[in-house]
């Protein structure tokens, strides 16, 4: 069959059993993405056409400056950070720091300190926007700028790229393009990395996640509304990888945002979960630019082709 049903793949790993494990024979590879947009989300004070609408509050302003919205972002940098960032260092986690490049450029000293803990700088757009109807050459733009005040603010230039929900039909070609890229996020559709052959030479694509998330704590229905919530639903993901990382490895990925999880109502689930993970052992916490790495060096694109066939 040949059409539009040859642009998605179904199978993926499903059925392989990869015969290597992660850095010292872990089951799982856990992936903690703390994202950074404050300063990023759109505001009409800012000069964008709209405000940010996502988030707690009830009464959103449409047409014109939003106080409250702007000051529930703040908080982020303001408190979230500096406790995130030192729970992530009682434990040794290495985090990716998932960065719009407007925020860093607000709050370059937070970039860098992150960057100084030995976290990774990851692009996560100019602003805190979806891409899905971003003309190419704007979206060019915006990647050259993020990838450019990054490096500028840490020294170091990102190789990892993750779109605010959708990305465009031109995105992934665009990071192919500006070249540079180790691996880019725009997925949700495995626990592992694959790679994506649609630009005509495979890419390295790490699959990100919304369930294990404090994002919960915030959106739709708010699934989450304690710390607890946010700790059992991620361990018992982490559990039931590791039961199969008995037989091939698995990724699990953690997403965070300094304005969610680090509100002190809730910073016991995070560390709930670093310490169930820790004394369950056999995981291996690491950024996503490590696993990548990693990952292309234990399974190389021709080998995953072989294992496909």
């Amino acid at each position: 069959m040949t059409g539009q049903s040859d642009r998605r793949d179904f199978r993926g790993h499903a059925g392989q059993t990869l015969d290597f494990s992660w850095p010292g024979k872990a089951r799982v590879a856990v992936s903690v993405v703390v994202n950074f947009e404050e300063g990023a989300e759109l505001s009409i004070a800012d000069g964008d056409e709209r405000n940010e609408a996502v988030y707690e509050v009830a009464d959103l302003v449409r047409d014109r400056h939003d106080p409250c919205m702007e000051s529930h972002f703040e908080y982020g940098t303001r408190a979230g950070y500096g406790r995130i960032a030192a729970l992530l260092g009682e434990y040794g986690v290495p985090a990716t720091f998932s960065t719009c490049g407007r925020a860093a450029e607000r709050s370059p000293w937070l970039v860098q300190d992150a960057a100084r803990r030995g976290h990774e700088i990851s692009c996560h757009g100019w602003r805190w926007e979806s891409h899905a109807l971003m003309e190419e050459e704007e979206e060019r733009r915006v990647i050259a700028r993020t990838v450019s005040t990054l490096t500028q603010l840490t020294g170091t230039r990102p190789v990892g790229w993750h779109t605010r929900s959708a990305p465009s039909a031109n995105t992934r070609r665009l990071l192919l393009e500006h070249g540079g890229f180790l691996y880019d996020s725009d997925a949700y559709n495995d626990d592992l990395p694959y790679y994506d052959r649609s630009q005509g030479r495979p890419h390295l694509v790490l699959p990100y996640s919304f369930d294990t998330n404090d994002m919960h704590f915030h959106q739709g229905n708010q699934r989450f509304t304690s710390a607890a919530d946010f700790a059992n639903y991620v361990n018992d993901a982490a559990d039931w990888l590791w039961r199969e990382g008995a037989e091939t490895p698995k990724m699990l990925s953690i997403g965070l945002h300094l304005r969610m999880i680090g509100r002190p109502g809730r910073m016991a689930g995070l560390e709930a979960v670093l310490r169930h993970l820790r004394d369950k052992g056999g995981f291996w916490f690491a950024r996503r630019a490590d696993i990548a790495r990693f990952w292309l060096q234990a399974c190389p694109p021709e080998r995953q082709m072989e294992l496909s066939a």
